[in-house]
């Protein structure tokens, strides 16, 4: 089994905080979103991971190893692939093709999940989808009686279905999805654009493959602030009960902790309370502070603030006012 990961894009929806960092290595319950999403991927797989193939832009040597180690954690080869112009989907998986061999898992890595099924990987393909409210910004699937697969629709502005497809996918053969994919380029079929992951999906069915829908019970999405900060909410709450959610060189000072919280290495909280649904990296200090429903990364220091709903990058220095904030990396701010 492998496990596809395109991740190239600029995250300009989740800036400031995706300046200095991929969006998929901003941490959600105190791991990066793409580690979490490699891990809950495994466990639904049920097999050894062979590879992870990461598709990136030019992100620099320090994301890479980060990278090749989440891989590494899964106990897979990790593998960096450059995709270098935003050319849609199938173009974007299309950048791994060395890796589009056997049993494949793609995951697009600004998603992550709950699903209390397990891969069934004798399937031709699995389209892992949920129910949304309103499915005109998603690729829909339409099924027949059967629960097969009958029709894929890109972003219908008119109603066709309301399962949106997720963004992860499996392949029971790799060999015949890339060069699917790479039709869709050798003969410029573009939709809305994009050379896009549905006009290849749709080429195969049309040839007899059949696709059956993954249905899980809980779509995250890290999209923007707010919907990150969600994420981190509920994620929390999966893992509650998990040992090590409070690190052991956390110093509590004088402080209260509502669970779920999350405390790296050497956090230190002095005067405070902290919690519910609060995440806090490595190396960060509060002070006479009270913090809900947020993320503060690392090597951060909070004084006498009181923070809701809230994004702090690393290296930030914030002391003020109640605040819904969204703050990045190396900020210092003053009330």
């Amino acid at each position: 089994m492998r496990i596809i990961v395109p991740m190239a894009g600029m995250g300009k929806r989740m800036r400031p905080h995706t300046l200095t960092v991929p969006k998929p290595l901003i941490p959600i319950a105190g791991k990066p979103i793409v580690q979490r999403l490699v891990e809950d991927i495994a466990k639904v797989c049920q097999e050894p991971i062979e590879e992870v193939a990461f598709i990136i832009g030019r992100f620099g040597a320090e994301v890479e190893a980060k990278l090749l180690k989440i891989a590494e954690s899964v106990g897979a080869v990790g593998t960096i692939h450059y995709q270098d112009q935003p050319l849609g989907t199938a173009h974007a998986i299309l950048c791994a093709q060395s890796a589009l061999k056997g049993n494949v898992v793609v995951a697009f890595a600004d998603t992550l999940f709950k699903a209390d099924f397990k891969l069934d990987t004798s399937a031709e393909g699995t389209i892992w989808v949920q129910k949304v409210e309103d499915p005109r910004p998603f690729g829909v699937v339409k099924l027949n009686e059967q629960g097969h697969i009958t029709e894929f629709v890109e972003k219908p502005q008119e109603f066709v279905s309301d399962l949106a497809i997720i963004g992860i996918y499996y392949f029971k053969d790799g060999e015949y999805l890339r060069s699917e994919l790479q039709y869709l380029l050798d003969n410029d079929i573009k939709d809305k654009g994009e050379y896009q992951i549905t006009n290849a999906l749709e080429n195969m069915k049309s040839k007899g493959s059949v696709f059956i829908p993954g249905q899980i019970s809980e779509w995250l999405d890290c999209g923007n602030k707010d919907s990150t900060v969600f994420t981190n909410q509920r994620y929390l709450e999966y893992i509650k009960d998990e040992e090590g959610l409070v690190s052991g060189t956390a110093q509590v000072n004088n402080s209260v902790i509502i669970p779920p919280v999350y405390l790296g290495e050497n956090v230190v909280l002095n005067n405070s309370v902290v919690g519910p649904h609060v995440s806090i990296g490595n190396n960060t200090q509060v002070s006479g502070s009270v913090i809900s429903n947020s993320i503060v990364q690392e090597s951060s220091k909070v004084n006498h603030a009181h923070i809701a709903n809230s994004m702090v990058g690393n290296y930030v220095v914030y002391e003020g006012i109640p605040a819904d904030l969204s703050l990045g990396d190396y900020n210092t701010l003053r009330g």
